[in-house]
């Protein structure tokens, strides 16, 4: 290392304020996910290796191309976690959680690991939360999860929301709109990328999501699977849209969605912020019927989506930056004698639930006064060694600039 030490490329320190912003974001979705009666989950950062290739699949760009994968000491091959709903699938599976009431309704906060090129809000290194309904098949479980997202989107107050929505159907749907589709793809053959004709006859599906202008103007042109859905994949899509427009969640239906994962099967869902440019999406995902079974548990629907924190800050930056920071008070004590004689007293307020700040450097009154405004301190108690022996405080409203004098011993009253 030479020169300043930094974080490695393609991750981010957190720094004050911003972080006051991100727990603000992270309560208010641990908030919605309780009210939906959601239970929190935490599993490893890191997995066998074999549960993201078994169950994100081999033709996606994060197994191929992203993930971080090693060989510890005892041999043992181990990736980095890329993403939240195969493990929570993997706990589901060794913990025989199939025997608890059905449906298990679950949410994370956790880190993720993706080797990709960096951009603005998305990191190597990043925090997603997410939630997981598995074992129910229901139409009104995907309508349930869109809701939750939707309802935290909608607390947040995420500016320009739009929300895409579509059926991946189920494999007899696939299969036949395989059928067409290879034969499309076989015949534009020259006109795809070496890596796009790689993957005609392994995952065709995939191309849909491929940022490549040529490849994109292919799909284009390509047979919707839409058109494929087999009869009961309709009805159970068809009963979402219908879930939705009785919440009055705006949607608009895109037969090209198909998320970045080869588990999602029937509903995929993807949320998307117009002050974002052309990457706009902020979080989405989908059902997943096959992939408890895929990774050794018996056969189990399921159903989530993961939103990264970073891409909701940014798509929040400028909203809501004068919320108040959380501290309550701010002591400003004007003779040094008295800073330990009141340590007590501040020590009580804070037991009492209140949140205070104080004075570490022997400040002027002006300069507390301008530090407790930076923190934005509700409301300022300023104390000097005449009020302390009359048993009194001065309290200032840090917004009106009001004042009032308050008996030392009401004071947790007054400022709760």
């Amino acid at each position: 290392m030479s020169g300043r030490p930094s974080a490695p490329r393609g991750t981010h320190d957190v720094l004050p304020p911003e972080t006051r912003r991100r727990e603000h974001l992270i309560d208010t979705a641990r908030a919605v996910f309780e009210m939906y009666a959601y239970e929190a989950i935490v599993t490893p950062t890191f997995e066998e290796t074999e549960v993201f290739v078994r169950g994100v699949g081999t033709s996606t760009d994060i197994v191929r191309k992203e993930m971080y994968s090693f060989t510890d000491q005892g041999g043992r091959e181990l990736t980095l976690r890329p993403e939240g709903t195969a493990s929570v699938a993997r706990a589901f599976v060794q913990h025989g959680m199939h025997k608890l009431q059905l449906p298990v309704k679950l949410w994370y906060l956790a880190p993720m690991f993706r080797q990709e090129a960096p951009q603005k809000g998305r990191f190597r290194e990043h925090y997603q939360l997410g939630i997981e309904v598995l074992g129910s098949d229901s139409p009104l479980v995907d309508i349930e999860v869109i809701a939750v997202l939707a309802d935290l989107y909608e607390r947040l107050r995420v500016p320009k929301l739009g929300l895409r929505i579509s059926s991946m159907g189920d494999p007899d749907s696939r299969a036949a709109h395989r059928e067409a589709l290879i034969p499309h793809l076989e015949r534009n053959a020259g006109r795809l990328t070496e890596e796009a004709r790689g993957r005609i006859t392994e995952n065709p599906l995939r191309l849909f999501d491929s940022k490549d202008q040529s490849v994109q103007s292919v799909m284009a042109e390509a047979p919707p699977l839409g058109d494929y859905l087999s009869a009961d994949a309709r009805a159970h899509y068809g009963a979402v849209l219908l879930g939705l427009d009785k919440l009055a969640i705006a949607y608009e239906t895109d037969s090209t969605l198909v998320r970045g994962m080869d588990y999602y099967t029937k509903t995929v869902f993807e949320f998307t912020c117009g002050n974002l440019g052309a990457q706009s999406a902020i979080g989405g995902g989908g059902r997943y019927d096959g992939l408890v079974e895929q990774l050794g548990g018996p056969p189990t629907p399921g159903i989530g989506f993961g939103t990264g924190v970073e891409r909701l800050m940014l798509a929040l930056e400028g909203v809501g930056e004068n919320r108040p920071s959380g501290l309550r008070c701010y002591v400003a004590i004007l003779d040094d004698d008295l800073r330990v004689e009141l340590l007590p007293l501040i020590g009580g307020l804070r037991s009492a639930g209140i949140s205070v700040e104080t004075d570490l450097r022997g400040r002027g009154l002006k300069a507390m006064m301008k530090h407790a405004a930076s923190r934005g301190a509700e409301q300022a108690v300023i104390i000097g060694r005449r009020d302390y022996d009359d048993g009194v405080a001065t309290v200032r409203d840090m917004r009106s600039g009001d004042q009032q004098q308050v008996p030392l011993d009401q004071l947790a009253e007054v400022l709760a």
